[in-house]
Parts: C-alpha cells; structure tokens; sequence
C-alpha cells in the first residue's frame, strides 16, 4: 500500500493571503460582458447570489452556504457540485477549507464517513447527526469530495491537495477502507446488503439506522441495494485518485487505481446497460436484481461513458427531461447545463441557464443553482478548461497538471460575444472573448507564461494565430468536429485565434 510523503504542507493561511493578494490585484471574482442581455442578467444574478453566500469568520473558517439556505451550513455532495463555479468566483481558499474540514472528520468509528453536513460553527450539523452511530450519510460523498479535491488542485495548482497529510488520508482511506467497510468492490457492490454496519439492534423506526450509508444520492426509494449513481461517482473518484498517486510518484498505485476505474466503467457499460430498451438501468432492487430505466445523468456527469450509443441514450433521457417543467428538482437540474454544454447541446444548456434564472423560478435561491450557473457558463458556454493529460498516458509521458489552458465557444444565435475577466486559473488571472464560433481572443492579464489552446467548432485547414495562418489541428470532442491552435501567452500577452476559410 501507498506510502505518502510526510512532508508539511504550506500554511494554509500563507496560501489564502497570496491568493487574496492576487485577488486585490486582478479583480474581487469573475466577470461576464456580452451581447446577450438575457445571459448577461443570469450570470449577474448568479454572481450577486453565490456571493452572498459566502462568509469568513466563523468558527469553521471560510465557507459558503452548500445546503438548504437557512441552516447555515455545507454538506458534501453540494461543495462537490458548486467547487467549480466557487473557485470563478474567487472562493478557492473556503473551497479547500470546506473539503479539508469534510477530509479530517473520517473516522474508523463512523465506518469511515465523514460528517455529511458541517455548520458555521464547525459542528456536524444537527439534523443529520447525533453520535458516530446515528447519522445521515450518502455513501457517494467521499468519492465525490475525492474528485473534487483534484479538480480543484488542476484549477488552482494548490499543493496541500497533493501533500496535507489530512486530504492524503482521507483519499486512501476512501479507496481502500471505505470501499471495504460498505461492500462497495466491483465484486461484492451489487450482491451487498442495504443496511450495513449497525451498532445494537436494528430499529425500523431510527431514521437514522437505514440512512446511515445511503448507497446513491437518491434518498426517496429505499428498496434498492446500490444505484447506479453510486458506481458513477466511484469511477470519478478511483480516477481522482489515480492521479494523486501520479502526483506522488507512485506509478503502481496509480496502475492499481486505474485498473479499479476501469473494471468500474466495464461494469456500468456492460452489466447496467439494457439491451432489450437501448438504456441503462437505475438500480439494483433488494432482490439483487436491476431494474429501473431513468435519466442516469450522473453517468455523463462522472465522464464514466464513451462516446456511442449508450452515451447517446442518455444525453436524449436528459433531452426530453428538459422538455417537462416537471421532470427534475433544481438540485438535480442544476447539474444539465454543464453536461448539456459538454455533450455540444448548447442550444438547451443554453435554455437551461435562462430557465434556472428565472425570477419565478422555484427555489432558484438553493445556493446549488447559482454555483453551477457560474460554473456552466465559464466551463460550458465560454468552454475554458485546464487540460490534464489521459491518467493512462500520464504514466508514461510525465504529463499531469501543467497542461494547457483550453477553450472552445459555445455561443448560440443569441449571443453574438461574450467575455470572460477576472478567471483564475492556477497563478494567473486571465480574460477570454468569444466573436461567435469563428474567433476568440485570450489575454493572460496576471501570472506567467502559459500555453493557449484554442479550439473551434469548426472544420478548417488553417487557423491564424494572432494574423499568422499556421495548420490547425484536427480533432473531435463529443461528436464536435473542432479546428485547433496552440499558442504561448505571456504575462500581459493577448493572443487571438481565427477561422479563416
């Protein structure tokens, strides 16, 4: 077994004053301009919301509202969730602290959970626990906060991710102990019992004792073994932590991790998939049989599908979902855009945005929906993302987080440009416009060099980088056929990339 590096990681008050230092300088959170007035008031309202939702001085450290707004508190599947468009915002320093508070309360005792919930006062929030044996838990969490934490180390570059003891603990403990404590191994998951790990004898009636470990984010049928969510996020998190182990020069637990990703994808894409209806199946009943036929969004959302039939199957599920005002929750329906956006539907993801938004829109105030809008718009619609190279061929070609910085419009007939300030990514501070589908522009406002990859949605010979036409790189995204060119950026730089047949 992995044995972690024991250095001591930077002071996490240093990194937060360097980060708030770089803050003062470029701007208080990210920024949109754009022809569209209806995009414009939504990511306005979105910033304005998720904003107010943040706070410094409590007891627990620096958090944002993850949860029902009112109980003043942050639970794990929601920080999972809203981490992306939290570090926009400028909120990377209450990210780490609200996934580290999650990493150091594992315990032995709670079967290795966490607190499903922590208030302001750094305290597993009421109505979810009472002691170590009596709490509420979805046992996707840890995997979620797993994959999350790398995410936000590839945003941020932040290396207490990588080496704090704490998060080091909490993810091997997560893969190996967690995933033995609650029969979650590719070969006992669908043959494992409903409830598991009682202490003292079972009471029907002890809410508690049937939710503590929920194997599935879905909390409404409790006649099911497993769900297929629950498989989803192990596979995002196996991956996450394949590449941590990449970070600590551990090539074979990082094969191991990997091949644990792999047998996890194998079992969705074969087992789950029904071939009679062309669709997956939800769960698997306490008869130890599957069944159910969802939406199964978390199978797009984990990256756990390729590109095919079966991806396509559920990506039209999420379609007609979006067709009924009724289908979905906010709190599921807060997670469309982005998959929308990343599956090149960005005429509905672009719906899903205005609709989330609305005024009259129930619940819009659930601090998920304005996190994702943020999000959604900046990963989806701008489509900027740091690129990490395949966990596979990492291994072999020493290519982890210092990847590129990519982008790729996704705008719509209703927005002819848009802009994006005031981003944070790693050490830099970065601004990317979009002029349609045709030209965007990136400017590396503060920080060091980097390298640009612009890509296009379409289908050319030749890009011009910055007036220079050079051979653009084909390549193919989700069924997307895009055009490509890789610049460096230097500190101050602007670079713009073209189409020009």
């Amino acid at each position: 077994m992995q044995r972690f590096r024991s250095e001591v990681p930077a002071s996490l008050a240093w990194v937060c004053a360097v980060l708030l230092l770089w803050t003062s300088t470029a701007g208080a959170a990210v920024t949109l301009k754009t022809s569209d007035t209806r995009l414009a008031a939504a990511f306005d309202w979105a910033r304005r919301q998720a904003l107010a939702y943040a706070f410094s001085g409590d007891p627990v450290g620096d958090w944002y509202e993850a949860s029902l707004p009112g109980r003043q508190a942050f639970c794990m599947r929601d920080v999972a969730h809203q981490s992306m468009g939290a570090h926009f915002l400028g909120l990377a320093c209450h990210t780490r602290n609200m996934l580290r508070r999650f990493a150091e309360n594992i315990s032995d005792s709670k079967d290795w959970c966490s607190y499903w919930e922590i208030d302001q006062n750094n305290r597993p929030a009421q109505v979810d626990y009472k002691d170590d044996t009596r709490f509420w838990y979805n046992l996707p969490a840890n995997f979620d906060v797993l994959d999350a934490c790398f995410r936000m180390y590839a945003w941020t570059g932040d290396g207490n991710y990588v080496s704090d003891p704490v998060f080091q603990n909490f993810y091997r403990r997560t893969v190996y102990d967690y995933v033995a404590r609650w029969d979650l191994s590719v070969d006992r998951i669908m043959a494992r019992p409903r409830i598991m790990n009682i202490r003292g004898h079972l009471n029907p009636s002890n809410r508690f004792q049937k939710n503590r470990g929920i194997p599935s984010y879905d909390e409404g049928n409790p006649k099911f073994v497993v769900a297929i969510d629950q498989l989803a996020a192990q596979y995002a998190g196996f991956s996450a932590y394949a590449r941590f182990a990449q970070l600590w020069a551990d090539s074979n637990e990082a094969k191991n991790a990997l091949e644990k990703a792999a047998a996890l994808r194998s079992l969705l894409n074969e087992t789950w998939w029904d071939k009679s209806t062309h669709r997956f199946y939800t769960r698997v009943n306490l008869d130890h049989e599957l069944e159910g036929h969802g939406m199964n969004p978390s199978l797009l959302y984990y990256g756990a599908l390729e590109d095919g039939e079966k991806s396509g199957s559920v990506l039209a599920s999420i379609l007609d979902a979006t067709k009924s005002p009724d289908a979905m929750g906010v709190e599921e329906q807060s997670h469309v855009p982005e998959i929308l956006y990343r599956y090149e539907k960005p005429e509905a993801a672009y719906e899903q945005i205005l609709d989330l938004t609305r005024e009259d829109k129930a619940r819009r105030e659930y601090p998920e929906v304005s996190y994702s809008v943020i999000g959604a718009i900046v990963n989806g619609l701008m489509g900027i993302q740091v690129e990490n190279a395949d966990p596979g061929n990492a291994l072999t070609d020493s290519m982890y987080v210092e990847g590129p910085v990519s982008t790729l419009p996704r705008l719509t007939a209703q927005t002819q440009w848009a802009e994006i300030d005031e981003l944070p990514v790693r050490n830099n501070y970065i601004r990317v416009r979009h002029d349609g589908l045709r030209k965007s522009s990136f400017q590396n406002v503060h920080g060091p060099s980097l390298i640009w990859r612009a890509c296009l949605p379409v289908s050319v010979s030749k890009l011009t980088v910055n007036g220079s036409a050079v051979p653009a790189k084909a390549a193919r995204q989700h069924g997307q056929r895009l055009s490509c060119a890789s610049t460096p950026v230097g500190s101050g730089d602007t670079a713009t990339v073209e189409a020009i047949e």
